[in-house]
């Protein structure tokens, strides 16, 4: 279903759409749905453990935490009587081949991520998952190559001090500084900054989901 269709279709319901929770604290998670006109009715953190298992492969790992928050955040309203509820969920993670990258808290994190990415090319996985009202839950894993320049040891200590690096998976954020570092992407822009747009607006518009357009914004 194409976002002008779900738009229609929503306009053109006369049944109550579910409920929309967004199962992630990220602010960029949000303001990314915000710009296709997604606006969840509610906003929970599940926690989990975002451990990886032994031998666990990036794009596993992904789809399994995504999957995994999906499931946690159903088992907070499945027993409520709540009205229909659509649950969204989503993981990154950054990995150079076969090595995950943590998401950086401290210094011995940033210099782990920084010097594994400087001066290559690295994959990001994101992960995102879909519960319905049913309580099916649905993944789907979108795959982006990002290519970093090498970076100066002025460059790497001016990021540093930024402090943009501290809690984002692989130590950076593509909109932020470390953006200027960036040489080429290749797949989903907004995949790497924490959502992919397109392929979120198809899974939740499957799920009962649709983007709430006023007439303010021509469409």
């Amino acid at each position: 279903m194409s976002f002008i269709s779900g738009i229609a279709d929503e306009k053109n319901s006369e049944s109550t759409p579910p409920r929309f929770i967004l199962a992630s604290a990220s602010s960029r998670r949000k303001d990314l749905l915000a710009s296709v006109c997604l606006y969840p009715d509610e906003i929970i953190s599940p926690d989990i453990d975002e451990t990886p298992l032994k031998n666990e492969k990036p794009a596993r790992l992904a789809e399994r935490l995504a999957r995994e928050k999906a499931a946690a955040a159903l088992s907070r309203y499945q027993n409520k009587q709540e009205a229909p509820t659509v649950i969204l969920c989503a993981d990154t993670v950054v990995a150079r081949g076969r090595r995950i990258l943590p998401k950086a808290e401290t210094r011995e994190d940033f210099e782990l991520c920084v010097k594994t990415l400087s001066g290559g090319r690295h994959a990001v996985r994101t992960g995102v998952a879909v519960c319905d009202i049913n309580g099916v839950i649905r993944s789907k894993i979108v795959e982006t190559k990002v290519k970093v320049k090498r970076l100066t040891d002025m460059e790497i200590e001016a990021f540093y001090r930024s402090g943009e690096w501290r809690g984002k998976a692989g130590g950076y954020a593509l909109q932020g500084v470390f953006g200027a570092f960036i040489e080429f992407i290749a797949g989903s822009y907004s995949a790497v900054v924490g959502l992919p747009v397109c392929e979120t607006v198809g899974m939740l518009a499957f799920a009962g989901v649709h983007p709430h357009v006023t007439g303010e914004t021509g469409l």
